[in-house]
């Protein structure tokens, strides 16, 4: 696959992740547990009832562990690996040609990138919810964290509330439920390891 080739195909699936996320089709996404990888990623990837947690697909399993490196080591550069592991970086939001450590470290309110990598810690330690928006038939899923984020926020189950409560202060959660629109950080790994983004929903 060639880097334009790549890169539109990063860009036709952030952009089905919005449009999934924009209709409301994820209270039945199915969530899986982080912390450990699967021998073989899950064969059914309808969108199906909420399920019991289950372990992630090797490849995403090995992504997600390379960010959790850089989010272990406490420094934002360590991110670099995981970033250039794909042919195309993530979308993390930044400007045309902008570097994408030095981007993610001014977003970070201590200026050094390590409240960013506190967001990662946070995203990665949920569950995420799986969502059947990938091109062809061996990546034909997208693993994103959190989980609630693509819940219907105004019908959370206690569970879910608690799991918001996690990521930010009851305000501001109180806030995004009663606008019923995600504005927090969101994560999305593809089934063959593919960083896709990690930004602020809009």
């Amino acid at each position: 696959m060639t880097r334009k080739e790549a890169a539109h195909v990063v860009s036709v699936l952030v952009a089905a992740l919005a449009l999934v996320h924009c209709i409301h089709r994820f209270s039945g996404t199915q969530v899986l547990a982080a912390d450990k990888p699967a021998s073989n990623p899950p064969v059914n990837m309808a969108i199906a009832a909420p399920v019991a947690e289950a372990p992630l697909p090797s490849h995403v399993y090995e992504m997600r562990e390379m960010i959790m490196t850089a989010v272990r080591s406490g420094r934002i550069e360590d991110l670099t690996t995981a970033i250039d592991w794909n042919e195309m970086p993530p979308e993390l939001g930044a400007a045309i040609g902008a570097d994408p450590i030095d981007h993610l470290r001014k977003l970070s309110a201590d200026g050094a990138g390590r409240e960013i990598l506190a967001v990662l810690d946070n995203l990665l330690q949920s569950a995420p919810a799986v969502l059947p928006i990938g091109l062809d038939a061996e990546n034909n899923s997208v693993y994103v964290w959190p989980a609630v984020s693509e819940a219907k926020l105004d019908q959370l189950t206690p569970a879910q509330e608690v799991a918001l409560y996690r990521l930010m202060p009851v305000v501001q959660a109180k806030a995004l439920q009663a606008a019923k629109k995600w504005t927090w950080w969101r994560l999305a790994i593809a089934a063959d390891g593919t960083w896709l983004t990690f930004m602020k929903g809009e």
